[in-house]
């Protein structure tokens, strides 16, 4: 043994011997165990009633959903209105059955070099349009209501980097953030404190009067605990005093106040331009038709896969039309009106975009692409014990480990990249710019996406020349 202790490779050889030893005899122990477990696991759950077997929750959940079953149990909990984030989980028709139709034999496809022109001027009606060089702009995610500091730093220093713009949200302005960005678009919100001072007006490039979006509208409530801080005291929040979304922007208290309130707003604009923002409803052509009597420069349709930080999954569910839907509908309505038309509600993927703009957008808001794209790459602070949101909510303790110039990055190298695709895309349907692009370039796969959109279906042998 003292050899075996002396020498190094007797002793690897002497340890080897003995580890492998123990596999051997362990590894019928382990068998025998596991076996014992599985088959007195099978056991039970083939012969005991419903009543007394754990897979009981296997046709339950055939029954409804693990969501369902989630908020559940969150709403036995305190018996208190639940806040789901980031939109419903239901899925609607969208731009999946539309494909593009390029030629090949009658028309090339555009060199790789040609420059491709994706920039867009929304409310050309007004004295000072808003111009910005890609068709996207990051949409309305509020400070103090839904995201941090370093969140809204990070999405406006990318606005800068593309040359786009990005919306305030409806939570209290940020200073900095006006002045970080590209081209700001500012909510005037259904908040006690949306009524925003002429100095946040005057900083701004556009302003967004909000009544709704695709997963809320109507009133709500903020607990004082869940709006603490510097978003607070920005908010003109008094200790105690929860905030309260009212049924309208501050001003309007009865539908008859509209026409005072746009002419006080259209001279506070000093000629920028003035958007609505709609949950997308059945009542469409009603809610335009109000919109075009007072002025209005650009629309903003919030389809039902919109999102929002913390709404009601009855919002979320069960209120609203989808993108497409509204998108159409909204587009037959205004026609030729030169009224800007922006959708938002559902677009992940630089296709769906596209599409999006072949049909009547002049330009997308995007909400959940940047915001997951600000914690690429700083997953690690967060998970796998908490969701990576945290790394980006104002109630969250995580949001100081957010990396603000990563975050930037992050965010203008996705929405970068979706441009180049579609630049690509572009030149294959041989089109320099989005000025050429329409309905014709798309087919529709199925009869229902081609009665709604008036698109072309593909088994419909009409010419398409």
């Amino acid at each position: 043994m003292q050899l075996i202790m002396d020498n190094p490779v007797g002793l690897i050889l002497f340890l080897s011997l003995l580890v492998l030893a123990a596999v051997l005899l362990v590894k019928p122990f382990f068998r025998y165990i596991i076996k014992k477990v599985t088959n007195d696991v099978l056991r039970k759950i083939l012969t005991n009633q419903y009543t007394r077997n754990i897979v009981e929750m296997l046709p339950i959940l055939k029954h409804f959903s693990v969501l369902n079953l989630i908020e559940l149990n969150l709403r036995a909990e305190e018996g208190k209105v639940i806040a789901r984030p980031l939109g419903s989980p239901k899925h609607f028709r969208g731009f999946e059955n539309l494909m593009f139709i390029p030629r090949q034999m009658t028309k090339l496809s555009l060199y790789e070099s040609t420059p491709v022109d994706m920039s867009v001027t929304i409310g050309s009606n007004a004295e000072k349009p808003l111009s910005i060089t890609i068709p996207f702009m990051i949409s309305a995610m509020a400070y103090g209501t839904g995201l941090s500091e370093n969140a809204k730093m990070a999405l406006a220093k990318a606005s800068n980097r593309l040359q786009t713009a990005i919306c305030s949200g409806e939570g209290p302005v940020l200073p900095e953030e006006q002045q970080e960005a590209y081209r700001h678009v500012l909510q005037i919100s259904r908040w006690s404190w949306g009524e925003r001072t002429d100095g946040q007006i005057d900083a701004a490039d556009m302003l967004e009067v909000q009544m709704g979006q695709g997963a809320d509208l109507g009133t709500s409530r903020i607990e004082e605990n869940e709006i603490a801080g510097r978003a607070r005291i920005l908010g003109g929040l008094a200790a105690g005093q929860p905030g309260i979304a009212l049924p309208a922007p501050p001003g309007i208290r009865q539908i008859e106040d509209w026409p005072d309130f746009m002419k006080n707003l259209r001279q506070r604009a000093k000629g920028k331009p003035i958007g609505l923002k709609l949950m997308a409803t059945d009542n469409i052509e009603e809610d335009l038709a109000a919109a075009v009597d007072l002025g209005f420069d650009a629309i903003v349709i919030d389809g039902a896969q919109g999102g929002a930080h913390a709404s009601t999954p009855i919002k979320q569910d069960d209120f609203g039309i989808p993108s497409l839907y509204a998108l159409i509908r909204a587009k037959r309505f205004l026609g030729n009106q030169n009224i800007s038309l922006i959708v938002t509600g559902g677009f992940f993927t630089p296709g769906q975009c596209l599409k999006a703009l072949a049909l009547g957008a002049d330009a997308i808001y995007l909400a959940t692409v940047p915001l997951f794209a600000l914690a690429h790459k700083q997953t690690d602070k967060a998970m796998p014990w908490e969701p990576i949101t945290t790394l980006v909510f104002y109630d969250s303790p995580a949001k100081i480990r957010l990396n603000v110039e990563q975050a930037a990055t992050n965010v203008a190298n996705t929405l970068k990249s979706m441009v180049l695709e579609m630049q690509e895309a572009m030149r294959a349907l041989g089109k320099a710019s989005l000025k050429e692009l329409g309905p014709e370039d798309l087919v529709a796969l199925d009869s229902v996406t081609a009665e709604v959109t008036d698109v072309k279906y593909v088994l419909d042998n009409r010419s398409l020349s």
